[in-house]
């Protein structure tokens, strides 16, 4: 029993009761769980799952292969959509990480990547810039083009797997238009706040900026606050309870206050389903509380929102083929499917395909394409099958994870595809236009 942790008290950090007792164990949930479908074992379900977390709520010890089974779920919720019963899973397994990191004893190099990696680069712009530009020499001097092509990522192990979906890196970074307001193009309608992430200021400062565009293409004034800083969804995946809501309340405090916003709005799926969640994270804070959930009312994705007002149509076409693929946290946490399709369909030009299971997810799931490369591979390649089936030319989703892990998968198994978010695409169809007005 040495390698097993002895959970002697409860610390409230593990899975709820109620939520524990909400699985009926009916298993609808079963072919909606990717490592289920990819390995078929009931302990890597989420009734799987459930099972082992209940035992543990009743006394059981924390044991590696607990562990083992926890961590390689990713946390996708695809199950929480074919419930019927309404277990909050996504909640449960976030909880069961907590009792975890709150009972393990790491080695110190383990330590010492979490302090770097949770408490000092995601929320580092400096660090975020510095890494960054490293990773921008490396792709732009041709170095990576070589190492690929020599075939070098093969010896380089877990290396070579790693930098198969390591982020692009493009410059100019978007962390200079932090705390601007950008005028609305037209007569303002709207007056929103947008929350631009951690690292997708460096690895897609473009998708941020086209986001602004085709905001301020429908009437919106755009402000970009200031204080802002990443919004603690990793944090949260990872067991990291109390840095996600320390990273709360200073989101809260840059976006809440006299400034009168319509909206608060992502771009991101992932963070924006945390960010929808800032009122339960924060439910029994005192101080905090009430903005919390204030700012969780205001939360929209960005294809919610712009699929909720007048679209500005004025847009020329895109001659292309194009399928979908849901992001996780915005088709099973936020329950946004149809918004991006209704983008899409606006769009002159856009032929769409439906994409076969295109809720299931991509492997991408924050960092457990890094933590867990070789089922997140393993998931891809399964995706790619049905990207490739639909003979679309544009893969598009509404996740900057997806587009990392998507773009990853056209390289190993598809066909040249380009890989988009429904914003980028609005913004071509939108600078078209721009470039076909003649000068005055």
């Amino acid at each position: 029993m040495a390698d097993c942790i002895a959970v002697s008290e409860k610390t409230g950090v593990g899975p709820r009761q109620f939520d524990l007792d909400r699985c009926v164990h009916c298993g609808l949930c079963l072919n909606a769980c990717p490592t289920y479908r990819e390995l078929g074992l009931e302990m890597d379900s989420p009734r799987g799952r459930i099972y082992q977390m209940v035992q543990v709520a009743e006394g059981a010890p924390i044991t590696p292969s607990y562990i083992r089974h926890i961590d390689l779920c990713l946390a996708c919720r695809g199950c929480e959509s074919a419930c019927p019963s309404g277990v909050p899973y996504g909640r449960m397994v976030e909880d069961a990480r907590a009792e975890i990191e709150a009972h393990s004893q790491p080695g110190w190099f383990a330590r010492l990547w979490h302090r770097f990696v949770f408490g000092h680069l995601l929320e580092s712009r400096t660090t975020l810039t510095a890494v960054g530009t490293l990773l921008y020499l490396y792709q732009a001097s041709g170095m990576q083009r070589l190492v690929r092509a020599m075939g070098f990522l093969k010896l380089l192990g877990r290396l070579g797997e790693l930098e198969q979906i390591a982020p692009p890196a493009d410059p100019p970074f978007f962390f200079s238009q932090i705390g601007r307001v950008f005028p609305a193009e037209g007569s303002r309608r709207y007056r929103v706040a947008f929350l631009a992430g951690c690292i997708a200021n460096v690895s897609f400062a473009r998708l941020n900026e086209a986001t602004v565009r085709v905001l301020r293409k429908n009437g919106c004034e755009v402000a970009i606050p200031s204080g802002q800083g990443c919004c603690g969804a990793l944090h949260l995946h990872s067991g990291f309870r109390e840095d996600a809501r320390r990273l709360a309340r200073r989101n809260i405090d840059a976006a809440i206050g006299g400034d009168g916003f319509d909206a608060i709005i992502s771009n991101a799926a992932g963070c924006g389903s945390t960010l929808k969640e800032y009122g339960e994270l924060l439910a029994d804070d005192p101080e905090y509380a009430a903005k919390a959930r204030e700012f969780s009312s205001l939360m929209r994705d960005v294809t919610e929102f712009l699929a909720s007002i007048e679209l500005n149509p004025d847009m020329a076409p895109v001659n292309a083929t194009v399928t979908y693929q849901d992001s996780c946290h915005l088709a099973h946490g936020q329950h946004i499917r149809n918004a991006p399709r209704q983008l899409l369909a606006a769009v002159p030009g856009l032929t769409f395909r439906a994409m076969p299971s295109s809720d299931v997810c991509c492997g991408s799931a924050g960092i457990y394409n890094v933590v867990q490369n070789q089922m997140s591979m393993q998931i891809l390649a399964h995706k790619m099958e049905a990207v490739n089936a639909t003979g679309a030319g544009i893969v598009a989703t509404a996740n900057p994870g997806c587009l990392l892990q998507l773009q990853a998968g056209v390289r190993l198994h598809g066909s040249g595809q380009r890989v988009m978010h429904v914003v980028e695409i609005l913004d071509e169809a939108y600078g078209k236009v721009a470039q076909a007005v003649p000068p005055a």
